[in-house]
């Protein structure tokens, strides 16, 4: 069968009417992609709201980064950092790892070495990527506060909020 994004579209549509929030993120993603509807920042957000509201934990990473960014909505980074701790809370691996740099740079939230860690180390252990390491974060911390951030890490429980099938 041939790829049809618009049908592809057409049909994330329906459901997300519907408010099923998977379908709500994805069609957030054909507006944010221009992928079989015209790129629309505004209404990719829209979208990605819908299924954050929600609880879809793909969707408060998307708009997280929305409002990191500007793209859809002026940009506000203590916005963006409640969403990415929402996901990053239900064990959103991207959003662990953009919270865990976010800590280390400092710069849209007090820089907090110890967080970071936490952060990088889970999103680490599902394979998220990230542009620094534990071990680079080491090289930073006293052994007080390395013993601190796997303490955290590893008491650490995801809370789904929304499960998917």
């Amino acid at each position: 069968m041939a790829k049809d994004e618009v049908e592809g579209t057409q049909w994330y549509r329906k459901a997300a009417d519907q408010g099923l929030a998977e379908a709500q993120a994805e069609l957030g993603l054909a507006y944010s992609n221009g992928r079989g509807v015209a790129r629309d920042a505004a209404e990719a957000v829209k979208w990605f709201r819908k299924a954050a509201d929600q609880g879809f934990a793909e969707a408060q990473h998307l708009l997280g980064s929305a409002y990191l960014v500007a793209e859809g909505v002026p940009k506000d980074p203590a916005e963006a950092v409640k969403w990415y701790r929402q996901a990053a809370g239900q064990g959103h691996g991207r959003a662990q790892s953009m919270l865990g740099v976010l800590y280390y740079e400092g710069k849209t939230v007090p820089k907090d070495l110890v967080e970071a860690w936490k952060w990088i180390n889970l999103a680490a252990a599902q394979g998220a990527n990230h542009s620094i390491t534990c071990g680079e974060l080491e090289l930073f911390m006293t052994p007080e506060q390395i013993k601190d951030a796997k303490k955290l890490a590893t008491e650490f429980v995801p809370r789904k909020i929304y499960e998917t099938e």
